[in-house]
């Protein structure tokens, strides 16, 4: 922003001889630098802010001195923040001296001892300036530590153990140093054989016998036949191929490390390993060879091929290979398309919408036992006995214990009106109790605010005195977004509300429609996004109906968690062709397009896959992280106009605030004497940087609008 501007002047003799222009300086006046200041720091320029306002004849103006606390405030923030850093960062120098002092004691023999450098390195240079990060992998114990964090890898591999060495060690290894290539692909190889392990084994829900019933041939291919003529972009099947035949030689050596089970049959014999291994590599060099590439026909024989020289050779389950050659080939198209087998179409159907049959209950296993995290209100479990912060020991007579959260989540929903029993048990208590309880249909809400008042209620006012209103959005997968959106709107507006944040940090998408209601609730007239396929349908143009709510200061907050709809939201608010919100946080995720389902794989199965991308109202299109990561760029998403990156001890502290703020307990609950937790506003926005400057931001937008107000009601009014 200038402070000052100049305007041509032509100047005149007596004769009225035309002269040469001359310049003049025309001085911004107080309302106009007030907006220009105010302005600036929507851009995250708080210094250049700082200046505008020096600039004033009057320092004493009362929105001149508001915008100063603002830029008071936010230096005090982040000197904050960076002090917080550089204790953190010595404590966890002084944590690493600790580890190596022990290290030398036993010889760093135990993992434990290894993962603890090393997460203490990864700690040590998140809380690091940049200049302090090369300084952190030249230390001694940290190099010990890499090493031999590579030589249990092995040893974990020797014995199939892939997850093992991935959670260890090379996932450590990689957070460490993104930049070293080698342990990147070491990664990503060790992933792969982990996706293929745990999708060939049983656990307490199911059996991998169960997982693959019903897969067919040609559901696949079927599924390739509608890519072809239906996908975003001309398909490579020379680089499906590729990927799809390396998970067929993965699969081979996963099983040939697996203990035997009578979910999948497999000859491991050497002859027919070594068999499968060469017909693979035959099949590998015939596909990479023209230089052409292969067509669609061409990759659906290698498919045809694959299953022939299994029968001959290893002879594993026809279905156990057949998911594995489409999801393999699939993932390498983008991470959002996939088939979707019969067994997991109505566990599906359920995670892409925010309805489902249960009990209404939210649950957590990240302290160890599956326990209640919440109430939802209005829902069976409300008054059924159970409360917030019970621990779940049994589902039906059958133990939690070894159950995962997604096994734990199946049994407790079911169809509606049956029956379920939770024993749980007060964790301050050594007796448990069996509850049963009467399933219902269960819908989740997806608008949240900042906290839950006594009743269950939200509070949506962040920022009572200055009137700034806080709308969390979770997700876009309820059609009921948008409307219980502008309940909140509304309660907002009627009682004064003059700045509004909304919160899409965390919301991996949704329904589309839900995004563009929540856009027109913003925006008068004109564009708001277009979906552009390739082949097979026409653009798709999605506009404001002129419903618009009032012009208030609007601010939103997106983080690497904010995806596709989210990003329609951001995006189109932010777009230069509206310049509506401005946006507080970090770079979103990236995802750039937009996902259908259809049915026809047939015989139960479904496809998910990308059928366009989307462009923000000016026509620029979101880019996509996926393919923007190939080409070794970073560019992808949305890019804040106010960045504020979060350590991971902050997203840490605003989660667990965010979640006790959010608990549902039932009425006169106490927990032996304890209330449920709640925090204050002042505590909240405290732990959670991103908001606080969110809500600086929307201070100032707020005095911006008034700057413009009143030099409009300066100027001299037309009768």
């Amino acid at each position: 922003m200038l402070l000052a501007f100049f305007v041509p002047v032509m100047a005149e003799d007596s004769n009225s001889t035309p002269q040469q222009p001359l310049v003049v300086p025309s001085i911004l006046s107080a309302d106009d630098a007030i907006a220009e200041a105010a302005k600036d720091i929507s851009s995250g320029e708080f210094e250049l802010a700082k200046k505008q306002l020096d600039g004033i004849a009057d320092s004493n103006l009362p929105q001149a001195k508001s915008l100063r606390e603002i830029i008071d405030q936010y230096n005090s923030i982040e000197a904050q923040r960076d002090k917080k850093r550089a204790e953190l960062y010595d404590k966890q120098l002084a944590e690493i001296a600790s580890l190596e002092k022990k290290a030398d004691a036993n010889g760093m023999e135990d993992v434990n001892d290894v993962t603890a450098i090393l997460l203490a390195a990864i700690k040590a240079q998140d809380y690091a300036q940049e200049s302090q990060k090369a300084s952190i992998l030249e230390k001694d114990i940290i190099k010990k530590a890499i090493d031999k964090s590579v030589e249990k890898a092995v040893q974990y591999e020797e014995k199939g153990e892939w997850i093992e060495s991935l959670l260890t060690c090379y996932g450590f290894l990689v957070a460490l140093d993104e930049e070293n290539k080698q342990w990147k692909e070491h990664l990503d190889d060790l992933t792969e054989k982990a996706i293929i392990k745990a999708s060939l084994a049983d656990n307490p829900c199911e059996k991998s016998v169960d997982r693959h019933n019903g897969i067919k041939k040609e559901m696949f291919i079927r599924a390739i036949m509608a890519l072809d003529y239906n996908y975003v972009t001309v398909i490579t099947y020379k680089d499906l191929a590729v990927k799809a035949l390396k998970r067929c030689k993965d699969l081979a050596v996963v099983l040939n490390k697996m203990t035997p089970n009578e979910s999948v049959s497999f000859k491991n014999d050497p002859n027919s390993i070594n068999a499968w291994f060469s017909g693979i590599d035959n099949l590998s060099a015939e596909v990479q060879k023209p230089l052409t590439g292969i067509s669609r026909d061409k990759f659906i024989d290698v498919f045809e091929k694959v299953l022939d020289l299994n029968e001959k050779t290893i002879a594993v389950n026809k279905e156990v290979l057949i998911a594995q050659f489409a999801e393999a080939s699939l993932n390498e198209l983008d991470p959002h398309t996939n088939l979707v087998w019969p067994w997991y179409v109505q566990d599906f159907e359920k995670m892409m919408k925010s309805e489902f049959s249960g009990v209404g209950i939210e649950i957590s296993k990240a302290d160890g036992p599956l326990a209640v995290n919440s109430l939802m209100p209005d829902t069976p479990s409300y008054n059924s006995g159970i409360d917030a912060g019970d621990i779940i020991e049994a589902v039906d007579g059958e133990s939690t214990k070894d159950m995962t959260i997604e096994c734990a989540v199946r049994k407790i929903t079911g169809p509606e009106g049956t029956k379920v029993v939770l024993t749980v048990r007060n964790p301050k208590e050594e007796k448990s109790r069996d509850i049963k309880i009467t399933r219902a249909k269960i819908k989740v809400p997806t608008i949240r605010s900042w906290r839950r008042g006594d009743d269950g209620q939200w509070l949506n006012m962040i920022d009572p005195n200055e009137k700034i209103g806080y709308v969390k959005i979770t997700s876009f997968t309820s059609e009921e977004t948008g409307s219980d959106f502008e309940k909140q709107l509304n309660d907002l507006e009627k009682n004064g509300m003059k700045g509004l944040i909304v919160d899409l940090r965390f919301n991996s998408g949704g329904y589309l429609n839900q995004a563009v209601e929540i856009v027109d609730k913003f925006v008068n007239e004109g564009l708001i996004v277009s979906t552009r396929p390739r082949l097979g349908a026409f653009p798709q143009w999605e506009v404001a109906t002129g419903k618009a709510h009032p012009n208030y200061p609007l601010v939103v907050l997106i983080n690497g968690q904010s995806a596709s709809a989210s990003e329609i939201v951001a995006g189109a608010l932010q777009d230069k062709a509206y310049k509506r919100a401005t946006i507080v946080g970090s770079r979103s995720y990236g995802k750039g397009s937009v996902q259908t389902i259809i049915g026809y794989p047939g015989d139960g199965a479904q496809i998910k896959y990308t059928m366009a991308h989307y462009h923000l109202p000016s026509g620029q299109r979101v880019k996509n992280h996926y393919e923007e990561e190939k080409l070794g760029k970073e560019d992808w998403g949305i890019a804040p106009d106010v960045k504020v990156e979060l350590r991971s001890d902050e997203v840490l502290e605003l989660y667990n605030i965010q979640r006790d703020n959010a608990v549902v307990a039932k009425e006169g609950h106490d927990n032996n004497g304890e209330p449920v937790k709640r925090f204050s506003i002042d505590e909240t926005i405290k732990s959670d940087p991103q908001l606080a400057i969110a809500v600086l931001v929307t201070k100032a937008k707020i005095i911006e609008q008034q700057a413009v107000q009143q030099k409009l009601a300066k100027l001299p009014q037309k009768n």
